[in-house]
């Protein structure tokens, strides 16, 4: 049973996690096993200081105890979950526990930049450590039914739509609109070599060109009814899929918890960092009303998680 801490009380996903991991709290289907949050540390906000307090007293009522420093957890733990909706803060909120050998589960964003997720690579990989960050809806299970099914045949193209509202301090997509970008590469797998970004009140359309000449888009929204979904275009024919939150938390605990058994992250970080320059360059396009950006140092693979690829990052 791994014991983890956690860190930075800003998102609801710090009680969601709690209450699956330690089973309380939640219906018995929701539940995880193979670790528990043994200790937590509220940490600071920029973006929702306002929700730290009541979310301590949720999980104060679950049982887990207080630190007032990330540091104290040292120790007392097997592996970190890092929540800070802010994504820019990940690289210093990381760091110490990467440079004590143990295994970050760092959420959504990774980071807000190529630059920072580089340096957080490159930490763990000095540490010898293993690095592990996913939006939830990679592992819905809708998706994974879909990817599962050898008679798609191969996947030439997609469409991905989802919320993407804006904040400065998660600039364009690293915010919400990063559930879309994960759906998308989860379907597509890594190689983008180039973006568009049409940036309005609205919406943001990004059309992306993938180095084996594949063409997808997302569509992130600001206005009407929230939903996730795709259409997915394949040799076998088309298929639409929309996408259910239910489960999704559910299942990609599973995948953290596997990390922190196996020592081994069930995504190539690398794809990760692409992810990132995705994003970096859709930012860029946007402002500079939707010039063509590339996407920097794409990951060649032959599979959708890039397992068997090779970085150029």
């Amino acid at each position: 049973m791994a014991k983890l801490g956690i860190l930075d009380f800003d998102t609801s996903h710090v009680v969601q996690f709690a209450k699956r991991l330690n089973h309380k709290g939640i219906s018995e289907d929701q539940w995880v096993d193979g670790a528990t949050v043994v200790i937590g540390c509220p940490g600071e906000s920029e973006m929702a200081p306002e929700r730290i307090p009541g979310y301590r007293k949720e999980l104060e009522a679950l049982g887990i105890p207080m630190v007032d420093k990330p540091e104290a957890m040292i120790g007392s733990i097997d592996g970190m979950l890092i929540e800070s909706q802010q994504g820019g803060v990940h690289l210093q909120r990381a760091r110490p526990f990467l440079e004590a050998g143990i295994p970050c589960f760092i959420d959504k964003p990774f980071a807000c930049g190529l630059a920072d997720a580089r340096q957080l690579v490159e930490l763990a990989e000095r540490h010898n450590v293993p690095i592990f960050s996913s939006s939830s809806l990679r592992y819905a299970p809708e998706l994974q039914q879909y990817l599962a099914d050898p008679k798609q045949g191969k996947v030439s193209g997609a469409c991905v739509y989802g919320p993407a509202p804006l904040d400065d301090r998660n600039p364009g997509l690293y915010h919400f609109g990063i559930h879309a970008v994960e759906v998308l590469y989860t379907i597509m797998g890594p190689g983008c070599e180039r973006v568009t970004c049409l940036h309005e009140q609205d919406t943001d359309l990004v059309s992306a060109k993938w180095k084996d000449g594949r063409l997808a888009s997302i569509r992130g929204f600001r206005s009407g009814k929230a939903a996730y979904g795709c259409i997915a275009f394949a040799e076998q024919g088309i298929q639409a899929i929309s996408i259910e939150t239910t489960y999704t938390s559910r299942e990609l605990l599973k995948r953290i918890v596997q990390m922190f058994a196996t020592q081994k992250a069930p995504l190539d970080i690398h794809v990760t960092l692409e992810i990132i320059a995705f994003i970096e360059a859709a930012l860029k396009s946007g402002k500079n009303h939707g010039a063509s950006e590339a996407v920097c140092g794409t990951v060649r693979s032959e599979n959708r998680d890039g397992k068997s690829g090779h970085s150029l990052f």
